[in-house]
């Protein structure tokens, strides 16, 4: 291939590099108002009364909205109010919003507004929200307006339940010889994307609605918005241009409600919400927690025989997409392993904690960490190497998934050739111990991880083309560009299809609901399996337009003609050809007549085949394909103080066909990077009111510069028949193996085993101490 497979130089990056890039802040309109939240100091707690008196005395205050009743908004339930009334259910939850003429002026005001709070019993953690007696997070639950697939029971805390039912667990359990159980935990954190939140919105005379926003999912707002309100559709416009990082949190609708209100009590004028750090931390959607207990069995050989799993996912105060979160999770429950029998139940737990947005990787690094965990604890109860249990349980062509999705050489990678190239890249055979002195050790940890993408099975994927007069064609997608680099390879599909110098393809970055096709969500990894499909039928779109209008001038066949190098010209005689340039906007003869027109081609895709699960068995079709990969990770142990330096983090992902080389290295370092940090120290610290204790970067911290290991990051390559040239999505695949690879290794180095995150040096500390007091 010429094009794909390339290291192309991104198609953004020079505006980046230059800071001539703009994101949704960058932007400012005469006469822009600005918002200001008020947020709830309490987990739980009863609005007994708010007063706005001093507030409204502020010079340039336009509008405060507080108390006012709008229509309930969420995506599976309609369970959030936008602004709270009556009681608040997490720490941050909007309570006030408060528009004035300057930023000051709406935070002078915003500070001024005194609303007084009854506590109320707070429900601090799933597996409490399972209990009988819990304290109800939604006494109305039965009520609310939900979709289909979301399977709420009132009078609990539940949101959703989604049962996987496979094979014979009594036949299962008889096979087993060696049965482990473990149960592991981690509360919510944050996303910490680079760029905070912030919408804009404007109410024209005409009705028009125009919001720009820092999302995945300005389609999905657009919806959403007009659902919500009664507006009508054809007439909101969502702008995205350049998103600062999201990693699933800008798929949730949020700011952008806040934004439409705040224009709207102002008679239209524009508005914008910008999400302070703190606010970003506390106000907006986090990542999920989960607790779970996890049950495998298996024969003395270590074959796998039966799964019983319970995942209770912290969805927070309201459900939104914690509910497809949970649904993922039951989807590939079980991890990439051949297994027969199996028994899941996945529920989406209402909790007092900020409510869940997707996590890159969207439930799978969190499941994979009480997968792969467990799956350490049974090599070690069958005395056999770990790498091998797995290389022994691979999932391959021709068994069936949880949900019972047969297998084939184009819907699943290759595992054991991923594990195989992790052996010799992560030189596991040198073994997984290795002393360094009496102080310290150096310990090697490894998992696995697969994953399909549960998306709409009607979600779509557009792609239009417009040709230059200088030849040149103007690519436009509704894919985001949010720092995967997905539009640059885009490009690289279109300049390999057409055979044509990819600097010659200009990629359009601002999407626009109005004017640009129609992508579903930039989540998921589905970026370039979606829109590169959506490209290529663009592509064959422009070919043969451009062939019939080559054959009238030239008397050729169209069969006898062949694109590429920005020509239509004769197979057998290559010479004879036209530049697109002289046909991309028809063809004018010498003598002034013209024929055809600018060629304007179109493509899109929705995925086949996908169905929804089967409420009581989980049988179903949720996505089209799976990839699978294996890791390892490296660490240093301090056997006196309990901390631990991470040395090597390795991946290997089966993408399908690697599209732009270093593109891909740089996704799967980043996200290997982001698993380091959510498994090693990422995570919100809850108080007995449920207030979040770390909302600063100060408190709450990612790695920084300086702390990452060495990365090492291998490929295989086996095709998805149904994808552009074979590409599998790759984007959230390193990271998701992370916190099992180093819970594995920190385990085998303490000696004791971790089933909690983050892996901080006090929990190891603890754990140590746990162990040393229960020997004596």
């Amino acid at each position: 291939m010429e094009v794909v497979g390339k290291s192309v130089i991104r198609k953004e990056a020079f505006d980046k590099v230059t800071g001539r890039a703009r994101y949704t802040h960058d932007y400012q309109t005469s006469g822009m108002l600005s918002a200001k939240m008020v947020i709830s100091p309490y987990g739980h707690a009863k609005i007994v009364s708010i007063d706005t008196s001093k507030a409204r005395q502020v010079p340039g205050v336009r509008a405060i909205i507080a108390g006012k009743r709008y229509p309930l908004t969420g995506e599976a339930i309609r369970d959030r109010p936008p602004i709270a009334v009556d009681k608040v259910r997490y720490h941050g939850e909007p309570v006030a919003l408060v528009v004035a003429d300057t930023p000051g002026q709406a935070k002078t005001a915003a500070d001024l507004i005194h609303v007084q709070y009854e506590p109320l019993p707070v429900v601090n953690s799933p597996t409490q929200a399972f209990r009988r007696d819990a304290p109800l997070v939604h006494e109305r639950l039965g009520e609310y307006k939900k979709e289909e697939d979301s399977h709420p029971v009132p009078g609990t805390n539940i949101a959703t339940h989604i049962k996987i039912r496979k094979g014979n667990m009594e036949k299962g359990w008889s096979e087993s010889e060696v049965v482990v159980e473990a149960s592991f935990s981690f509360a919510p954190s944050d996303h910490a994307a680079m760029e905070t939140r912030c919408s804009t919105a404007e109410i024209l005379p005409d009705g028009q609605i125009i919001i720009m926003t820092s999302s995945q999912a300005p389609f999905m707002a657009k919806r959403l918005i007009a659902d919500y309100f009664g507006e009508d559709m054809g007439k909101i416009i969502v702008h995205t241009p350049f998103v600062g990082g999201a990693y699933g949190g800008k798929a949730s609708v949020q700011l952008e409600v806040l934004a439409y209100i705040a224009s709207k009590e102002v008679g239209g004028k524009p508005v914008k919400l910008l999400n302070t750090r703190e606010e970003d931390i506390l106000t907006s959607p986090c990542h999920i927690g989960l607790d779970a207990t996890v049950k495998l069995g298996a024969d003395r050989n270590g074959k796998l025989k039966a799964a019983e799993i319970q995942y209770l996912w912290d969805g927070g105060a309201y459900s939104d997409k914690a509910i497809d979160v949970t649904r993922s999770g039951a989807v590939d429950c079980t991890g990439p392993y051949k297994l027969e029998n199996v028994w899941c139940d996945s529920y989406c737990m209402y909790t007092n904690h900020p409510y869940a947005a997707p996590f890159r990787g969207f439930s799978h690094s969190e499941l994979s960490f009480a997968i792969e965990r467990t799956m350490d604890i049974l090599a070690g109860k069958l005395n056999m190497d770990p790498l091998e249990l797995r290389h022994i349980n691979a999932i391959q062509p021709g068994d069936t998934t949880p949900t019972r999705v047969l297998l084939n050489r184009s819907n699943i990678g290759d595992l054991r050739k991923c594990i195989e190239k992790l052996r010799e890249l992560f030189n596991w055979n040198e073994g997984p111990v290795k002393e360094i002195n009496e102080r310290y050790v150096r310990v090697k940890g490894i998992s696995c991880s697969w994953k399909t993408s549960t998306i709409d099975p009607d979600a779509p994927s557009g792609v239009i083309l417009t040709f230059n007069r200088d030849g040149s064609i103007n690519l436009m997608s509704g894919v985001i560009e949010i720092g995967t680099g997905t539009k640059t390879v885009l490009a690289q599909i279109l300049a390999e299809r057409l055979k044509m110098d990819v600097d010659k393809i200009h990629v359009r970055m601002e999407v626009d609901t109005q004017t640009t096709p129609e992508h579903w969500k930039t989540v998921a990894s589905r970026g370039t399996y979606m829109g590169g499909r959506a490209v290529l039928e663009a592509a064959e779109d422009v070919i043969r337009q451009l062939t019939e209008i080559a054959a009238c001038v030239l008397r050729a066949p169209i069969q006898d003609l062949e694109v590429g190098g920005s020509r239509v010209y004769l197979r057998d005689d290559p010479a004879i050809g036209l530049h697109f340039k002289d046909i991309g906007y028809g063809y004018q003869y010498p003598n002034g007549n013209a024929i055809g027109g600018q060629i304007i081609g179109k493509g899109n895709i929705v995925l086949r085949h996908l169905s929804h699960l089967d409420p009581e068995t989980g049988a179903g079709k949720p996505g089209p394909e799976w990839t699978p990969a294996a890791y390892g990770v490296e660490i240093e142990f301090d056997r006196r103080d309990y901390t631990y330096r991470l040395v090597k983090a390795c991946t290997v992902v089966d993408i399908g066909k690697v599209m732009n080389e270093k593109a891909a290295l740089g996704q799967v370092m980043g996200a290997m990077s982001m698993g380091l940090a959510f498994a090693g120290r990422e995570t919100f610290y809850f108080d007995e009111l449920g207030r979040v204790l770390n909302p600063q970067l100060r408190t709450y911290r990612p790695l920084r510069y300086g702390e990452n290991p060495e990365f090492l990051v291998g490929f295989v390559e086996t095709p998805a028949l149904d994808s552009a040239y074979g590409a599998r999505g790759v984007g959230e695949h390193g990271l998701m193996g992370m916190p099992g690879a180093l819970g594995n290794a920190l385990s085998l180095a303490a000696g004791v085993s971790f089933h909690h995150l983050p892996l901080i040096p006090e929990l190891v500390w603890k754990a140590k101490e746990a162990a040393r007091n229960a020997s004596i």
